[in-house]
């Protein structure tokens, strides 16, 4: 299982460094077009946003592990194991119970927005939207994961300043 956990997450980073490769070409190309040939288009800007709202979600959904998310550990660090487990497993309950509670209408307002497309690509923004509800489910399921592992009183792993990295 770990094996294809591992493959599975090389390819989610694929996809997001073929994102970021998606944007930066087109933030160049929109600007060669904007002040080379004085021939502004739109269509890129359009397309760099959808990358950048696609990126983050997509990112944080499959990429970023639990011990490289953004914590304040002022408290958390302060205290020992048991309130470390207990203030994580508060904290996984109350994530899986908000997004699972607000999936319904998340839902509902991404199937609306199937009548709306975007200006220049003409994408309709239940598609532009979905990975909202892509990044919901995978927040529900991690915190089930972590909360699972904090009932049997494993630690959360805690991120090592020291040790910076790309995540690789």
């Amino acid at each position: 299982m770990r094996a294809i956990g591992s493959w599975l997450r090389r390819r989610a980073e694929n996809v997001a460094a073929a994102m970021i490769a998606v944007m930066f070409g087109a933030f160049i190309l929109q600007i060669a077009f904007r002040y080379l040939l004085n021939f502004p288009i739109g269509w890129t800007s359009e397309l760099t946003v959808i990358m950048w709202l696609w990126l983050v979600l997509w990112g944080a959904a499959f990429v970023v592990k639990e011990n490289e998310e953004i914590r304040f550990d002022l408290i958390s660090g302060a205290v020992g194991k048991r309130g470390r487990i207990a203030m994580a497993v508060v904290t996984a309950i109350a994530l899986v119970v908000l997004y699972a509670a607000s999936f319904p209408a998340a839902y509902k307002y991404v199937t609306f927005m199937k009548v709306e497309k975007t200006s220049y690509l003409k994408i309709p923004f239940d598609w532009l939207f979905s990975i909202y509800l892509v990044f919901s489910m995978a927040v529900v399921i991690r915190y089930l994961w972590l909360l699972s592992h904090l009932l049997r009183g494993e630690e959360p792993e805690a991120a090592d300043p020291t040790k910076a990295s790309s995540g690789l």
